[in-house]
């Protein structure tokens, strides 16, 4: 046996939950490479990847196993929904037992068996998460009333619309469980005050929230802020495609690509891209004559992603969708900023 000590660089699982609609497919989205395991369909207008639509239990389990072995065909696995998958597994365990649902089995013996048949699913998403595949789970939330057993009094708190066994099971296995909800507040319009009055809600500004609070569930082994604005930049420096192959390769077999002579000594020297450069940009920053970091500054100074954020680490509709289009301008602001910023 050895003993190690220090941070080990792996892949992270990630739990998003909230209410429909809020945007939970859409942030998982935006995950290094994704591809969607989608037990709802809640998928079909949007522009990913994905399996065919799981019918059974046995299929949904197939599919993440089949992934698993294949991980350099994606940078991130995303279960959704973890609800529904559920549902499928808790059909599985009835028809086994040849019960019509889950409470025939009494004395709560079948959300027992339920909880151990959902690990083996969560058993399986590991196995993709040693390969280097980043997991990411969303679910659907739901208002419970809640009372604490010292305390008099019940209160109300979001949870992930899961069973009573499986719910534990998924938040203690994920690295972040993010809660996605509308950050709203209650003013009085009546001047009778809060208690006895009308009040109104409003705001309606969504965010995620990081960690727990009696109110919900949420947590992170990352120190992020409480709470954060919807959306993947507040949690891109944590996420990367580990699986992605040739992006080096490629950056050097295109440096060495054959160029007229004189061209090459009338273009501006620029430094070679670092690695995990794409091909396509590692080109443009050549004929540009600019460097990683200049692009890195001046989508920082956007507002898109913080600084500190290594150019591998952006997602690739990010590259696709903004950095390709934009590139004239970004060379202007880089143009702009080589007489003020010294690189």
């Amino acid at each position: 046996m050895k003993l190690t000590s220090g941070k080990i660089d792996t892949a992270i699982k990630t739990v998003i939950y909230g209410p429909e609609g809020i945007g939970k497919s859409t942030l998982a989205a935006q995950f290094p490479r994704p591809v969607f395991i989608d037990t709802e369909g809640s998928t079909v207008h949007m522009d990913v990847r994905r399996t065919p639509r799981p019918q059974s239990w046995t299929e949904l389990l197939e599919q993440v196993h089949w992934l698993a072995d294949r991980p350099a065909e994606l940078g991130t696995l995303v279960l959704d929904t973890a609800d529904w998958a559920e549902a499928l597994c808790a059909e599985t365990v009835c028809a086994r037992a040849q019960k019509s649902g889950i409470e025939e089995f009494g004395y709560g013996k079948g959300y027992t068996y339920l909880a151990e048949e959902f690990g083996r699913l969560l058993t399986a998403l590991d196995l993709a998460k040693d390969h280097g595949v980043n997991i990411v789970i969303t679910a659907h939330a739901k208002m419970r009333k809640f009372e604490q057993p010292d305390e008099m009094g019940a209160y109300d708190r979001w949870e992930m619309k899961l069973s009573k066994t499986c719910a534990p099971l998924i938040k203690e296995w994920a690295d972040m469980v993010l809660f996605a909800c509308y950050k709203t507040y209650v003013i009085n319009v009546d001047g009778q005050g809060a208690q006895k009055g009308k009040n109104k809600a409003m705001g309606g500004e969504r965010i995620l929230r990081t960690t727990h609070n009696p109110c919900w569930d949420a947590k992170n082994r990352f120190a992020l802020p409480e709470e954060m604005p919807l959306g993947y930049a507040g949690i891109a420096h944590l996420l990367r495609d580990r699986t992605a192959k040739g992006e080096t390769e490629a950056v050097a077999e295109s440096a060495t690509t054959a160029a007229p002579a004189d061209a090459e000594a009338s273009a501006p020297a620029a430094p070679p891209p670092s690695p995990g450069v794409p091909e396509k940009v590692a080109r443009l920053m050549r004929e540009s004559g600019v460097t990683p970091e200049e692009v890195v500054y001046v989508v920082s100074q956007k507002g898109y992603f913080p600084a500190d954020m290594a150019f591998r680490d952006y997602p690739q509709d990010f590259i696709d969708g903004w950095m390709l289009p934009c590139w004239a301008q970004i060379v202007a602001k880089i143009e702009e900023n080589r007489t003020k910023v010294p690189f």
